[in-house]
């Protein structure tokens, strides 16, 4: 699928959403997130039992494993359909991926869809031969006993931020600026507010892409009679990190874990890693400059049943205001493409009303609505 303005809006709120759940105005809602896929998506084969809020999570895998978009296995407006090899081929990669990794080792998701495919839909099985001699892997060097602890670490991106009574002072946000994403750019306005609430409003010629948190769950809008759909738990995860508006302090509270690791330069810059973890959840990997001692960098990873997505966005051109220092410059990185956030106007501590984060009432789905389909 090309990307079209659904495609672009999916990429603003740090996630990408699969085009395929265009076929769904709304997408799963609440109530059938958590069903069977099969009980909302149409022609579910091998994919039966997972639930339906990881479909989308789940072909944007494999669009990521293999480098290529929806319409490279679906049928574009009729994504039920089997008329297409690579579909047919898809579903029995997924079932040869179930049984290597159930055979041999244990049913641990050791094997992926990348594992082979390299970001390619044909996968190489010949050596490549390398243009100058190859390098050779470089023993993992062990500076561990050196590094600062995450205390230390976490301690220092508060102080150098402005420090926690500076960050008190300020309860709303609201900035202005552009957005780039594949050589176009348009207007765009965040608005922030303490604790935990955020929406993004990018103008398109049709209409404003919106992406938004409450504070307790999140929601997509795009131009056109699609109504609103909810985030799926892992979006509501990932805006939700986006949303906290007491960052620096908050962090400490968000990982049961923390491992301090070392990390190569990033923008010319020596970097330090933290690692935060929680019990069955996906580690978060966290870059601080380690003169500066600001967050310049961050990875996340949203798991789905074939593997691991990762977002990665990188914070740069920090600035103070009111005493407070902020990122005007974020960029968002995933394997299929990244944008650019870039702040020209900021205001702090204006009034923002509740209700802008507020999903608006969706007329009802026509009886004959038909569902999306997957794998």
């Amino acid at each position: 699928m090309k990307r079209t303005s659904l495609h672009f809006a999916a990429a603003i709120i740090f996630f990408t959403a699969c085009a395929a759940l265009a076929q769904r105005p709304a997408g799963p809602s609440a109530e059938d997130s958590a069903s069977p896929a099969e009980q909302v998506f149409k022609n579910i084969q091998v994919l039966k039992g997972t639930p339906a809020n990881q479909i989308v999570p789940t072909m944007q895998f494999i669009s990521n494993s293999l480098g290529v978009e929806c319409e490279f296995c679906h049928v574009r407006g009729t994504f039920e359909k089997d008329d297409k090899k690579p579909k047919q081929t898809a579903r029995q990669m997924i079932q040869m991926q179930v049984a290597i990794n159930r055979d041999n080792f244990k049913g641990e998701r050791e094997v992926t869809c990348f594992s082979c495919h390299r970001g390619a839909h044909d996968p190489v099985g010949v050596p490549i031969i390398a243009e100058g001699e190859p390098k050779r892997p470089e023993p993992e060097k062990t500076e561990t006993a050196a590094l600062p602890t995450a205390e230390e670490i976490l301690s220092k991106y508060i102080q150098a931020v402005g420090g926690a009574a500076a960050l008190e002072k300020i309860n709303s946000r609201v900035e202005k600026g552009t957005i780039n994403f594949g050589g176009q750019q348009f207007p765009i306005e965040v608005l922030a507010k303490a604790p935990n609430k955020r929406i993004s409003l990018v103008h398109m010629p049709a209409g404003d892409n919106i992406t938004a948190f409450n504070g307790h769950a999140g929601w997509v809008g795009s131009p056109g009679p699609r109504p609103p759909r909810e985030m799926s738990e892992q979006e509501n995860e990932a805006f939700g990190f986006d949303s906290t508006f007491y960052l620096p302090t908050e962090l400490k509270k968000m990982f049961a874990q923390f491992r301090v690791r070392p990390a190569e330069k990033i923008g010319g810059h020596d970097v330090v890693q933290v690692i935060g973890a929680n019990p069955g959840k996906a580690p978060m990997r966290l870059f601080f400059d380690k003169e500066s001692g600001l967050l310049v960098r961050s990875i996340r990873y949203a798991d789905t049943p074939l593997g691991r997505n990762p977002t990665q966005v990188d914070y740069a051109d920090y600035r103070a205001e009111s005493g407070v220092k902020i990122p005007y410059q974020w960029t968002v990185a995933r394997p299929l493409g990244r944008f650019t956030i870039q702040v020209t106007e900021l205001q702090q501590n204006v009034p923002v009303d509740d209700k802008k984060f507020e999903k608006p009432a969706a007329a009802a789905v026509a009886p004959a609505e038909q569902k999306p389909a997957g794998k």
